[in-house]
């Protein structure tokens, strides 16, 4: 087993880590029973050393944040990690980078997993044998911290390596800009009025029935925060839908709704019931996204064909650049916020685009 070391006292690691200005960091938590993932685990890597930290000791760990927020962090695929860092400290790291995004700005496969990146950097395999483990048990068995040092073990001599090949090909600056985007907190809030985009099926309601799949999707939403567990046993989406769709205006209406468990009906029946009745007073005339027309489909296409063709010159995918429902946007709703429009890409083709608008 690699050497590290286990840290459930974090403060006391905090000297060791000052020394270092970049940290190869990586967690491990659990969400099966939660809305918010829980943290169980924090790896750290430094240039000498390897710690596993251990965030269910129950011990003080905001100055051990504070200090470590200070440093660069050297994750991959960071925004899980991310998410649920901010989630358990209330705050992120001042400076990121990701390691996921460096390869595809060199022209690795989009989305390349860890393991695939040792791979492809080092000739090292590393097998994904416990993704699915209960990283709450205490203490964790040998095999399980064996798996979580591996998963930082080589963060920073990858970076290292990324590093100097991005600042030959001229593109560091493009995978710091892209990588301090994961840091924008409006990323990892929970926007209650966007939850209706989740059920399947909500997009074929109309008027109240729409209104009421809205109001319900925004209860069960803030009811899963507020409980911390998952939506799905705050109310399943078949049931959600079916009292969208049924509109019952009473208690025995109600409990005969497919899936409805009985104590959620007597505990929250009233407010379900509410809803319904408040989705009647909405002037609600909800319609999915317009279809493009010809002229749009043929602008959509052009402005592929550049971002395409800008691809092929750097040696990476299109929809790094450019994604298609971001330039659909642009298009159908005037949308130019998008990250197209912004950075490095907008000097290398989103005044282009913007043009072509």
């Amino acid at each position: 087993m690699t050497a590290f070391t286990f840290v459930d006292e974090p403060d006391t690691i905090t000297p060791e880590l000052h020394a270092h200005p970049f940290l190869g960091i990586d967690t491990e938590f659990i969400r099966e029973k939660t809305f918010f993932a829980h943290l169980c685990l924090l790896q750290i890597a430094t240039q000498d050393r390897i710690y596993c930290v251990d965030p269910l000791a129950g011990n003080p760990m905001q100055s051990f944040w504070e200090k470590t927020f200070e440093k660069t962090w050297v994750v991959h695929s960071a925004r899980q990690d991310i998410e649920v860092i901010f989630q358990t400290a209330g705050a992120m790291p001042a400076t990121l980078f990701d390691t996921q995004i460096a390869a595809a700005l060199l022209g690795m496969q989009p989305q390349i997993g860890y393991a695939g990146l040792v791979k492809e950097l080092f000739g090292v395999d590393i097998p994904k044998t416990h993704t699915r483990a209960d990283w709450s048990q205490r203490p964790l068995p040998d095999a399980l911290l064996h798996y979580a040092v591996e998963d930082v073990e080589y963060l920073l001599p990858a970076y290292e390596l990324l590093g100097e090949r991005l600042e030959k090909a001229g593109r560091k600056e493009w995978a710091e800009q892209d990588s301090q985007l994961l840091l924008d907190e409006s990323l990892y809030d929970v926007d209650e009025t966007q939850a209706v985009h989740r059920l399947k099926g909500a997009r074929n309601l109309r008027g109240r029935r729409r209104s009421a799949a809205e109001r319900l999707a925004v209860w069960r939403e803030a009811e899963a925060a507020a409980r911390n567990r998952p939506r799905q046993w705050i109310l399943r989406d078949n049931a959600l839908l079916e009292i969208a769709l049924e509109l019952p205006e009473t208690m025995a209406a109600l409990q005969r709704i497919d899936g409805l468990p009985g104590k959620l009906a007597d505990r929250a029946g009233g407010k379900l019931l509410a809803i319904v009745a408040q989705s009647a007073d909405d002037d609600h005339d909800y319609r999915p996204p317009a279809a493009p027309n010809d002229r749009q489909k043929k602008l959509l296409k052009t402005m592929q064909t550049a971002v395409a063709n800008c691809a092929r010159e750097l040696g990476i995918s299109p929809e790094l650049i450019a994604p298609r429902k971001e330039l659909s946007a642009a298009i159908l709703m005037g949308t130019t916020d998008s990250r197209v429009f912004r950075g490095w890409r907008r000097e290398l083709i989103g005044e282009q685009l913007l043009g072509l608008l």
